[in-house]
């Protein structure tokens, strides 16, 4: 099987080329080979890889940058997800893609399900949900896996910053009121690889279990690396930023777990596991 990653060098992307060589030949493309805002571009390289699976691990995940970004953040989470599935329905291709907690306005009390009416609250998570419709709409074989809170031990990322300013002796106030599962991106790719083994397809939530707040993550964090740190709880208002987040950004990974048998670990052991 011959398969073509997007977005090589991101948090997710890194370790989807660590796993997938066990399901085939990868051709792996980052910004360097591959502008996902030009949709030539897009079209000609699958077209010149001619894979059986795509796995569009490219994103624009600057939330708040997105807001006066929004034409560009379109053409990558909105635009370039079509493009790829258009090409993978003519070649008769998987793509896999993914997608986010913040295609939902957080409004609901319980964790949500895939069928819950999307309504983002920020361009980022409107970008997104474009996506998703323009992969389901294209007709295309598709696996979309929702995650939320993506972290590891590279990139940018909530995890590294907390570790960073701890370690510099930063007294830290981080948000209390928004909730969701921090999810390691090697257990994101594992997942991707047990389901494709499985040959799931459609859409599903797919997190680390549990859930916690920012600030029950950043005390995780702090606490588990051995680090002394003054952590200070506060809630949004305190902490106003260009995009509006969802306060609930739980999902319910019962679709997966039920047509899989996939479950991911706990948050608080892939954290464990992360940490050098």
């Amino acid at each position: 099987m011959r398969i073509l990653i997007t977005g090589k060098d991101g948090q997710v992307g890194w370790e989807l080329q660590r796993a997938l060589p066990a399901l085939g030949e990868v051709v792996s493309t980052g910004r360097e080979d591959l502008e996902l805002g030009d949709a030539n571009a897009v079209q000609r390289k699958v077209r010149e890889v001619k894979p059986d699976l795509i796995v569009n691990a490219a994103a624009y995940t600057a939330v708040d940058k997105a807001e006066s970004e929004p034409g560009l953040a379109m053409l990558v989470n909105g635009i370039a997800p079509g493009v790829l599935a258009a090409e993978a329905k003519r070649l008769g291709a998987l793509l896999v893609h993914y997608s986010t907690d913040y295609v939902f306005d957080g409004t609901k009390s319980a964790p949500y399900v895939e069928d819950d009416p999307a309504c983002p609250l920020n361009v980022y998570g409107r970008t997104k949900r474009e996506g998703e419709l323009r992969v389901i709409g294209s007709g295309c074989r598709h696996l979309i896996l929702r995650t939320s809170w993506v972290y590891g031990p590279r990139g940018r990322n909530f995890y590294l910053t907390i570790l960073t300013r701890a370690r510099q002796g930063e007294r830290l106030r981080v948000v209390g009121d928004q909730v969701g599962a921090p999810t390691s991106a090697v257990s994101i790719a594992r997942g991707t690889i047990a389901c494709l083994r499985q040959g799931g397809e459609g859409l599903f939530h797919m997190t680390d279990a549990g859930s916690t707040s920012w600030y029950g993550f950043a005390r995780a964090i702090v606490t588990a690396a051995g680090l002394q740190a003054e952590l200070e709880e506060i809630r949004s208002s305190e902490y106003p930023t260009p995009a509006r987040r969802p306060a609930n950004s739980r999902l319910d990974c019962s679709r997966l777990r039920a047509q899989s048998g996939l479950s991911l670990p706990d948050w608080r052991e892939d954290l464990a596991q992360t940490l050098p």
